[in-house]
């Protein structure tokens, strides 16, 4: 999965929230979820990827990242809710281990 993307990662339901964004969806969510690197993500023990956007260049995941990172934490709530309402770990539909359980693709293009 080596396409720019925006994430947002979560210690829990309505938790600690933490938006980034990334060329490797798939190696950097890998590396939250292991607490490979010292910072924020491994201080607040955010490891649940709550929400992902994928963008055709970097130049534009950099700008879509930056202008929710100025959002109000309700706007960010909203958002993953639209997409995901019961905050599920998408850690599976990025993988394809989703397919493995439900026999379908995953529900994202």
């Amino acid at each position: 999965m080596k396409q720019p993307a925006v994430y947002i990662m979560a210690s829990q339901r309505n938790g600690t929230l933490y938006t980034g964004v990334t060329s490797n969806l798939l190696q950097r969510i890998w590396q939250h979820r292991e607490n490979s690197a010292e910072g924020f993500s491994r201080q607040y023990n955010v490891k649940l990827l709550v929400w992902y956007e994928q963008h055709e260049d970097m130049h534009s995941a950099i700008a879509r990242e930056k202008a929710i990172k100025k959002w109000n934490r309700a706007w960010k709530l909203r958002l993953i809710e639209e997409l995901n309402p019961h905050w599920q770990d998408l850690w599976p539909e990025i993988t394809g281990a989703s397919r493995l359980h439900s026999g379908s693709p995953p529900s994202r293009g």
